[in-house]
Order: structure tokens, then C-alpha cells, then sequence
């Protein structure tokens, strides 16, 4: 099976991007969706997770408070690496388990940090969205409740385009009308098929 890495920039639209491949019938593995799974109220991540950060990072009713935990893993290099560390690897062992089980033509596994996380070389190719950055912004804003400064923190510690583009083996840009975005898909969708096909 081809496996495909999705990546890109907060704001870029990979969340567009992986629901039109699953309208087209392809599995796609969501690392942020993983992510969510093992936060959860009551899982044992949670717990590990309040257990480093103190119970602030808990809700009222014991679920994480995200809000909490997004300023104090970008209020310094420790916080992040200490949430990283936790998170990333159990992560990674979902998603591998997740793809022993897929059974499309190709897979599509969306990893935000796929750079940050050393994972371009685990897959056949790499995608990536890419969006300019005052329209990466205005969206965040627009879906988010993260401050300006906040905003400009995420960025800061995610590769830029440059490092995205060099480990790229196909790129969309994401500049245009939704409908612009879904027909670079379907050029994208048709090559995939073609390179699964000859067991590329």
C-alpha cells in the first residue's frame, strides 16, 4: 500500500484537504484526531499529563483543559519538549497500529509535525499544504478563540515553508476558493491511484 504524509502549516487547511480525501474513499490517519483520543477524559495520558503539570491542566470535570495546556506548552522550550515527549510517541504507536489495518489503494497519514517529529522518512511521499501566512492567521482567528500572540507562538515553532517545501514530493497550494483546493486533490487522488497501481 502507498502511504502518503499530509502535512503543513497551522491555518494551512489540511483539515480540508483529509476531508475530501475521505469523500473520496481514501483512509486517512489523522495524528490531531489521535491526539484527542488519548486526551480524553480518563485516559491515562490525562493523568500522566496532570501528574507533570499539576492540576491545572484539569477541567472541573477532569478532562483536560486544552486552553491551559496550549499556554503552558508554549510558555517556554521545557513545557513543549515535556508535552511532546508524553504525547508523540504514543502518538506514532496508534497510527502504526491504525495502517496495519487499511485496506484502500493508498493511505493518507495527516501529521502536523511530521519535520519536528523526524517522520518524512517513514512514508512513500510527502504532501504538502502550504497557505500564506496573513491567510493561515486570518483563518485561525476566524475558527479559533487563540490570541494574536498566541498564534504567532505556534507558527514560530513549527517549520517554516522552506523546510516544508524541501521535503516535499507534491505540493497544493492552498490560496484560493475551497472548490480550487478540491480539484488539486483530484489531480493528486488520480496520480496516487496510478503510482499504487505500479506498486510505487
Amino acid at each position: 500500500m502507498l502511504n502518503i504524509a499530509l502535512t503543513g502549516g497551522i491555518g494551512s487547511g489540511k483539515s480540508s484537504a483529509t476531508k475530501y480525501f475521505r469523500n473520496l474513499g481514501i483512509t486517512v490517519l489523522d495524528a490531531d484526531e489521535f491526539s484527542h483520543e488519548l486526551t480524553s477524559k480518563g485516559t491515562s495520558t490525562v493523568q500522566l499529563l496532570a501528574k507533570t503539570f499539576g492540576d491545572q491542566v484539569l477541567a472541573l470535570d477532569g478532562s483536560l483543559n486544552r486552553t491551559v495546556m496550549r499556554k503552558l506548552a508554549f510558555q517556554n522550550h521545557s513545557n513543549r519538549a515535556k508535552l511532546e515527549s508524553i504525547l508523540h510517541p504514543k502518538i506514532r504507536k496508534k497510527m502504526k497500529a491504525a495502517a496495519k489495518s487499511v485496506n484502500s489503494r493508498y493511505c493518507v497519514h495527516a501529521i502536523p509535525l511530521l519535520i519536528e517529529t523526524n517522520q518524512t522518512k517513514d512514508f512513500d511521499r510527502v504532501l504538502v499544504i502550504e497557505t500564506p501566512l496573513s491567510l493561515r492567521k486570518e483563518r485561525i482567528a476566524k475558527r479559533s478563540n487563540i490570541q494574536q500572540s498566541q498564534i504567532d507562538q505556534i507558527i514560530e515553532t513549527q517549520a517554516s515553508d522552506n523546510e516544508r517545501r524541501s521535503i516535499a514530493d507534491d505540493l497544493v497550494v492552498n490560496d484560493g476558493t475551497i472548490e480550487e483546493l478540491y480539484q488539486k486533490i483530484d489531480v493528486l487522488h488520480h496520480k496516487y491511484l496510478m503510482l499504487a497501481n505500479s506498486g510505487r
